[in-house]
């Protein structure tokens, strides 16, 4: 625990310093939850509201910790300033991933002028946010799975291409019209991929969900020979339970009981897999949007080293950009996930050049 507020001893410029600006911190915290929660409705808004009163229990520690030298109101850091003007603009996923991440930096843990109860908080602020994005990660997760892999496909794969073409020394409209055959063959293969695939998975769950009409064959089964137990043990159910799960629901007898028998995947489920055509367009449209990146110096007439040196630097700002957006919405560092994005991305362009050079001079 922090120690009580001593008001007989000075605090130091530099306490008093960090004080103010975790004061201010707090409030704009407070604020953003408080933003955030006038755009949700129901049980949504109350715990959004609530993580706003939490963090004003916060504020009131710094405030009787800085007494009458609280001074004038100072504003949040920069990651908090941003955090509330997106919420207050969008009030999407977006800022919810965010603000768990804010809450997963929290310094208190090491700060000896916070409270260990502060420290805790924060730790179940994070749990809380996290939960509330988790529906909007789950609804994004098939749309903009498809997204990010197209447009890091149509990034990587066109700038290998590309660079590899040059490499070998053949003329620029060569490689313009190389590229621009890439991005059309992989566009129209990652969208007829996605759409196969999410096809393919949310047949799997169909072909998993139990037959709705199974439940009306419950009240005409024999209570003392019937198979229903086996059905609760083939999904997981240990024999008791599964008897005993079975004897309850023949104890029923009723129709609108015995529907328990059709539980299966869940709608949960399906958004988080998506739709084939929603994928196979993001895939489509993403790929395109991304392969179309390092063939735009050649469509602007520059040729050899510069329009390779362009083309690296273009595709590696949108490999940094796609990388931190992963980051921030999968709550993780973004600047790590954007260097990643970017090693991959540049070390199978660097093979690919080294490659057209082999192959060119042979």
């Amino acid at each position: 625990m922090a120690p009580a507020p001593n008001h007989d001893r000075q605090p130091s410029h530099a306490e008093l310093k960090r004080w103010r600006r975790y004061l201010a911190n707090e409030r704009a915290e407070a604020a953003v939850y408080r933003d955030l929660a006038g755009r949700r409705t129901g049980t949504e808004r109350e715990i959004l509201l609530a993580l706003a009163n939490a963090e004003g229990r916060h504020e009131a520690h710094w405030l009787e910790l800085l007494g009458d030298q609280v001074g004038h109101p100072q504003r949040g850091d920069l990651r908090t300033r941003i955090l509330g003007f997106l919420a207050r603009r969008f009030g999407s996923v977006f800022v919810l991933a965010l603000a768990q991440r804010a809450e997963s930096r929290s310094p208190y843990e090491d700060d000896d002028d916070a409270t260990h109860t502060m420290a805790a908080d924060e730790r179940i602020h994070e749990e809380v946010v996290r939960g509330l994005a988790a529906r909007g990660r789950s609804r994004l997760s098939g749309s903009f799975r498809a997204a990010v892999f197209g447009a890091n496909d149509g990034l990587v794969s066109n700038l290998a291409l590309v660079l590899g073409v040059t490499a070998s020394g053949v003329s620029n409209e060569t490689v313009l019209v190389t590229g621009l055959a890439g991005l059309l063959a992989g566009a129209l293969s990652m969208g007829a991929g996605e759409y196969i695939s999410i096809r393919s998975q949310r047949e799997l769950l169909e072909a998993a969900t139990p037959n709705p009409d199974a439940g009306s064959a419950v009240p005409h089964l024999d209570v003392d020979a019937n198979e229903l137990a086996l059905v609760y043990r083939a999904r997981g159910m240990s024999q008791t339970e599964a008897q005993e799960h079975a004897d309850t629901v023949l104890g029923q007898h009723r129709q609108q009981r015995a529907s328990s028998l059709a539980d299966g995947a869940s709608s949960d489920e399906y958004e988080a897999v998506g739709t084939g055509f929603k994928a196979a367009a993001s895939s489509f449209c993403f790929f395109a949007s991304g392969a179309i990146i390092p063939v735009l110096p050649y469509l602007f007439g520059l040729t050899e080293i510069a329009a390779v040196a362009v083309a690296a630097v273009l595709v590696g700002l949108a490999l940094l950009a796609t990388g931190a957006i992963v980051g921030l919405l999968s709550g993780g560092p973004p600047l790590r996930r954007a260097l990643r994005q970017l090693a991959i991305g540049y070390g199978a362009a660097t093979i690919t050049y080294g490659l057209g050079l082999l192959f060119g001079t042979a």
